[in-house]
C-alpha cells in the first residue's frame, strides 16, 4: 500500500509565513493517509469525513505544513501545548542532546539526571510550598495522581467539581470531568462521589445579546450574585457528612468548558472555605499553566497556594509529560518509597521529555512568555471585538491572556449553534487556520502560541470575521 501512496517532502516551514493553501482540504494525499488511518485504528478515535481532518507533517512556531503542501497557522497551538511554539529550535536542541545520551530511564529506580534537573525546575517556578512532585505522562494521569492523593491525606472518597469541567478522560479523572456523554458509557466504573456545582462564570465581556438597558454596575452585581449562589452550594456540600467530600478539583479558567472566566474573587473564596472545612483544593492548570492565561499559574495570579497542582500540556514544548505537584505534608501521606511505589509508570520521568520540558521552562521565563501572553491577549481580545463585537452571530468573546473564546448564537436557535461553529471550524481550515470548538461545541476557541506575529494574528482574525459572517448569512439564506 505505501508504495502506491503520493507522498512529498515537506521542509519546516519559515515561522513567521501566512498561510497557503492550494489544495482544497482536505487534498489527495491527506485523504490517502485517512484511508490508512481507518484501516488500521480504532474507530472511536479520529472523525474522518470529506472536509475533515488533514494530516500534519511539518510545524514551526505558529505555522502547520500538511502532505499536500498546505500552509496553516494553528489558533490552537495543538491542544494548547506548543505555548512556546512548534518545534522550538531550543527545545528540539535540548531533545537531541538528551537523545544521544540516554533515552530512557527505570521509571521509579535509578533516576536520570534529566528527571531531577526537572523536578528543581518546577520547586523553582511553582507558587509557594508546591515542592513535591509525581511526573506522569499525559494531563489526566496528572489528575489521576491527585485525586489518589486527596485519598491518602483525608480519608475521603468524595469530590466536588464544577459544571463544564474537564478534567480527563482515565477513569479517575472522569470523577471529576463534567460531560455526560464522556462519562454515561463507564458510570459503572467511574470512581467519586463526585458533587457537581456550577461554575460562577464572570460578567459577559464583548457581547451582542447583553440587555441594552444593562448597566456595568448590573452587569456586576449579577456576577456577583452567581457567585454567592455558588459558594453558598459549595459550602453545604462540604458541611454534608455524607458527600465525604475530600477535595475539590478547579480549573482556575475553564478551558474545554468554553474558555470561561470565573466571577472575580472565586479562587480565593474557594480556597477559603476548603481551608475552613479541612478540604483538599486541587487547582488543574493543565491548560492554563506555564504561561498561558497571563501568568506562569492563574491560581497564583489569583492569589492562591492550592494544596496540590497539577501542569501539562504547555510545559514539554510538544512532549508528553505532565506532573502533579503538592505541598510537602499533603505529599507525605504516600509515606516513604519501600521499593515498590505505589504509583508509578515505566515510562515515568521519561529523559527526553523531561529535559524538552525543562528547556521549556527555560524559555516561558527568559523570553517573559507569561507577560507576552497577557500583552497579546489583550491586542487579540481588541481586534476580535473591532472585527466580531456587533455582529449578530456573536454572544460573548471572552478570554484571559491567549486563552479566548467566541461563543456563537446561530440565526435558527441555540440548539444548531454547535453544527454553525463546526461550519466556521471546517471554513477556517479551507482558508488555512485551524481552530477547534469547544464548551458544547457553539464556543470557537484560540490559545495560539505565543510566538505568532502580528500579521499572522490579524489573518486569523480576518479569517474568523470573514468566515462568521459568511456561514451568518448562508443559515439565514
Amino acid at each position: 500500500m505505501s508504495a502506491h501512496l503520493p507522498s512529498v517532502d515537506v521542509p519546516p516551514p519559515p515561522p513567521d509565513a501566512l498561510p497557503d493553501v492550494r489544495i482544497a482540504p482536505p487534498g489527495p494525499r491527506s485523504k490517502a493517509w485517512l484511508a490508512r488511518l481507518k484501516a488500521v485504528e480504532s474507530p472511536n478515535v479520529t472523525a474522518v469525513t470529506p472536509e475533515f481532518p488533514i494530516v500534519w507533517q511539518a510545524a514551526r512556531a505558529a505555522v502547520v505544513m500538511d502532505v499536500d503542501g498546505n500552509r496553516f497557522l494553528d489558533a490552537g497551538s495543538g491542544f494548547g501545548v506548543a505555548f512556546v511554539g512548534h518545534n522550538h529550535p531550543r527545545v528540539v536542541a535540548a531533545a537531541k542532546s538528551q537523545l544521544s545520551n540516554l533515552v530512557h530511564g527505570m521509571g521509579d529506580v535509578h533516576p536520570p539526571v534529566a528527571r531531577i534537573r526537572l523536578l528543581e525546575a518546577l520547586q523553582a517556578a511553582a507558587p509557594g510550598d508546591l515542592g513535591h512532585a509525581v511526573l506522569c505522562t499525559g494531563g489526566s494521569e496528572a489528575v489521576e495522581v491527585a485525586l489518589k492523593t486527596a485519598l491518602l491525606k483525608t480519608g475521603k472518597p468524595g469530590i466536588l467539581a464544577f459544571e463544564g469541567g474537564y478534567h480527563g478522560l482515565s477513569l479517575g479523572a472522569l470523577g471529576g470531568t463534567w460531560r455526560a456523554d464522556f462519562r454515561a458509557p463507564f458510570a459503572k466504573w467511574i470512581p467519586g462521589p463526585t458533587r457537581f456545582v456550577a461554575f460562577p462564570t464572570a460578567a459577559p465581556t464583548g457581547s451582542s445579546p447583553v440587555p441594552l438597558d444593562a448597566s456595568a454596575d448590573e452587569l456586576k452585581a449579577a456576577e456577583y450574585a452567581r457567585l454567592a449562589a455558588v459558594l453558598a452550594d459549595v459550602q453545604r456540600h462540604l458541611r454534608d457528612p455524607t458527600a465525604e467530600i475530600g477535595v475539590v478539583l478547579v480549573e482556575p479558567v475553564q478551558g474545554r468548558g468554553g474558555s470561561r472566566l470565573p466571577a472575580e474573587g472565586f479562587l480565593r473564596a474557594l480556597h477559603a472555605l476548603c481551608q475552613a472545612h479541612d478540604v483538599l483544593l486541587c487547582c488543574d492548570e493543565i491548560f492554563t499553566g506555564c504561561g498561558r492565561t497571563g501568568a506562569l499559574f492563574a491560581c497564583a495570579e489569583a492569589g492562591v497556594v492550592p494544596d496540590l497542582l497539577c501542569v501539562g500540556k504547555a510545559l514539554g514544548g510538544g512532549w508528553p509529560i505532565s506532573a502533579c505537584l503538592g505541598r510537602p505534608e499533603v505529599m507525605a501521606a504516600w509515606g516513604p518509597a519501600l521499593g515498590e511505589a505505589l504509583h508509578t509508570s515505566t515510562f515515568l520521568g521519561h529523559p527526553v521529555a523531561c529535559a524538552a520540558a525543562t528547556e521549556t521552562l527555560q524559555i516561558i521565563q527568559a523570553e517573559r512568555l507569561p507577560a507576552v501572553a497577557a500583552r497579546d491577549g489583550q491586542r487579540w481580545l481588541l481586534a476580535l471585538r473591532a472585527a466580531l463585537g456587533d455582529h449578530p452571530a456573536v454572544a460573548e468573546i471572552r478570554g484571559v491572556g491567549l486563552m479566548m473564546g467566541i461563543a456563537l448564537a446561530a440565526p435558527t436557535g441555540p440548539r444548531s449553534a454547535a453544527r454553525f461553529a463546526w461550519r466556521v471550524v471546517v471554513s477556517c481550515l479551507q482558508r488555512g487556520v485551524l481552530v477547534l470548538p469547544c464548551g458544547a461545541g457553539e464556543v470557537i476557541q484560540l490559545t495560539p502560541p505565543a510566538v505568532m506575529t502580528p500579521e499572522q494574528r490579524g489573518f486569523v482574525v480576518q479569517t474568523l470575521a470573514q468566515t462568521i459572517d459568511a456561514a451568518w448569512q448562508a443559515a439565514r439564506g
